[in-house]
């Protein structure tokens, strides 16, 4: 392909809304361009990049036996009412009417969808196990688009599904994914770190993120020597949950004005946060709840969100606290009672002569004892893990990593085919439920991970596995008879089955070298003075500064070596250098 009759529209300067590199690239190096908030158009350059990573998938994919469908991306509403998700996705969804007052949902996933088409072409154990899957937009309305395609309204998804008839076969199909998923990622060049996470609103029990180290990553990971990971939001921690010996005192209540912080009450009683407990107001479901922590503590809001069953879950506002509390924000507390529900931490019982709010205007509890002066009817781990806190499998300390997610599967259990009256029969002709499982990939986010973690002051560094092109050929000829001789070898190239993109365009060699860096194709050839004058070829590697200087014959090999490897599979460029020395 020659430059002069494509469309790479790349741009020196950073957009002024771009705050993570794989963004301020993709707009530079003329892969997309803004459509609207969360919105994005993939230019030439960028949809050849996408459909590798998505070829990828579905090779993936089908060697694993996955069948792929091509699913409506407008879904019913009766679906979504039948497994009682409509009323629960949240504000999300993106919901419509048509012209008959029909109600259906642009779909953030399929899992009602595949249900549905798969309970009509089941009957047999005969017919499972299944895995369908499909390579499709979504849409999800984001209360805050950002990052470019790493979190937008309009997105394509891989997402799966398995049918299997019991809970052994179940875990087959998920671990046949895991495995799956590994590959997928190694493939296209990335470093993935697997983690257990929450379900979220899918539903289901086992559940496992594959994260992207990434200092821009929206999820923070729990890592541990021993090989834990964990999502920050599902991650555990080990605790001492033992009674202390402490004698109990007296319960007192002290005056404390304007003392409402953490860190205000810790100067002020001159004692360790850990002492306190924090009670803090919340509505769920627009129904006011408590949850109560060590003051050293952050409240996890999902896993309290999940213990509590609600759909949402935010902060009350402060009119709200005063008429549950009957005292402005910072004095709440469990003594006394208040009448809400309260989900306790598991620590919070084993805390002695703690301080808390007490319900009143610059007032404070001191010496709080749970059972004694409050009693603990609800208890879950609610609290956050931190850095430092010991794991919860071997008690060494964890490490905090920041992560981008590219991939989670679930263990979904029988909630949608049980919802949907999905049934088989079995060997003895008895009605049994299939079990599911889900997959997901997100190939926008996936392809802008890629870039993350492949890319310097430069430009972008693309895997030879997912590069728009294997090589860049920059010409630098002056007369006619030069001209063609650049096309001679831009044909030779073509020829040799490899994808070429020449830049043939009258701008200054170092406009070229320039882009040719910013746009990352793996391998760059120029022909130029060295060919004219000396009958060489420079050739340069994207990941390394050195350039080398080649005879045509030698460049022929290594073009014929090239094409081998790619069509091996082996695409380490590494292997690729190798051959040179």
């Amino acid at each position: 392909m020659k430059i002069s009759k494509y469309i790479v529209p790349t741009m020196k300067e950073d957009p002024s809304d771009a705050v993570v590199a794989s963004h301020r690239l993709m707009i530079r190096a003329g892969l997309i361009r803004k459509e609207a908030a969360g919105m994005y158009a993939y230019l030439p350059l960028g949809f050849r990049v996408l459909k590798k990573v998505i070829n990828i998938i579905r090779e993936e994919m089908d060697k694993a036996g996955g069948l792929e469908f091509l699913m409506p991306e407008l879904t019913n509403a009766d679906l979504w009412k039948e497994s009682g998700r409509w009323d629960t996705m949240g504000p999300e969804m993106f919901r419509i009417q048509d012209r008959n007052k029909l109600e259906y949902a642009l779909a953030p996933t399929h899992e009602e969808a595949f249900t549905n088409v798969v309970r009509s072409i089941i009957s047999s154990y005969r017919d499972l196990p299944v895995n369908v899957y499909q390579i499709n937009t979504k849409f999800r309305d984001e209360i805050r688009p950002r990052f470019g395609v790493m979190r937008s309204k309009e997105f394509i998804m891989k997402d799966a599904y398995s049918f299997d008839i019991d809970e052994e076969g179940l875990e087959e199909s998920y671990q046949k994914m895991r495995a799956t998923y590994r590959s997928i990622f190694e493939r296209c060049g990335l470093e993935t770190i697997p983690v257990q996470a929450d379900t979220g609103n899918m539903g289901g029990s086992n559940s496992e993120e594959f994260m992207v180290a990434s200092e821009i990553g929206e999820e923070a990971l729990l890592l541990c020597s021993c090989g834990y990971r964990a999502n920050q939001e599902r991650a555990d921690f080990y605790r001492e949950l033992t009674k202390s010996g402490e004698e109990q005192k007296e319960i007192e209540i002290v005056d404390t004005p304007d003392v409402k912080t953490i860190d205000d009450l810790v100067s002020f009683f001159n004692c360790s946060a850990e002492k306190f407990l924090k009670s803090i107001i919340y509505l769920a479901d627009n129904k006011p709840v408590m949850a109560v922590v060590p003051g050293n503590r952050e409240i996890n809001e999902l896993k309290l969100k999940n213990t509590l069953g609600a759909v949402e879950l935010e902060l009350a506002p402060d009119n709200v606290v005063e008429e549950v509390t009957s005292a402005p924000v910072g004095f709440a507390g469990p003594v006394n009672g208040l009448n809400v529900r309260t989900v306790f931490d598991i620590s919070v019982r084993y805390i002695p002569n703690a301080i808390t709010g007490a319900n009143e205007k610059d007032k404070h509890f001191k010496n709080v004892n749970p059972e004694r002066d409050f009693a603990v009817k609800e208890e879950a781990d609610i609290s956050t893990a931190e850095e430092g806190d010991p794991c919860p499998e071997c008690k060494k300390s964890m490490t905090v990593k920041r992560g981008i997610e590219v991939g989670h599967i679930f263990k979904l259990g029988y909630k949608y085919t049980k919802a949907m009256n999905v049934t088989v029969q079995n060997e003895k002709s008895q009605e049994i439920t299939p079990i599911m499982g889900c997959y997901g990939i997100g190939v926008n986010r996936t392809l802008a991970a890629i870039i993350e973690q492949n890319y310097d002051e430069r430009g972008i560094i693309w895997p030879l596995s997912v590069a728009p092109f294997h090589v860049h050929l920059v010409g630098i000829a002056k007369s006619d008879e030069e001209v063609k001789t650049v096309e001679e070898i831009y044909n030779k190239i073509q020829d040799s089955g490899l994808e070429v993109l020449y830049d043939d365009r009258k701008v200054s060699p170092g406009f070229k070298f320039a882009d040719a860096d910013l746009v990352g194709i793996p391998v760059r050839i120029t022909v130029g003075k060295s060919y004219f004058t000396n009958n060489e070829i420079e050739l340069k590697f994207r990941h390394s500064k050195d350039i080398l200087k080649i005879s045509v014959e030698k460049i022929s090999e290594f073009l014929s070596e090239y094409r081998k490897l790619l069509s091996d599979g082996n695409v380490s460029i590494q292997k690729l250098s190798d051959f040179l020395k």
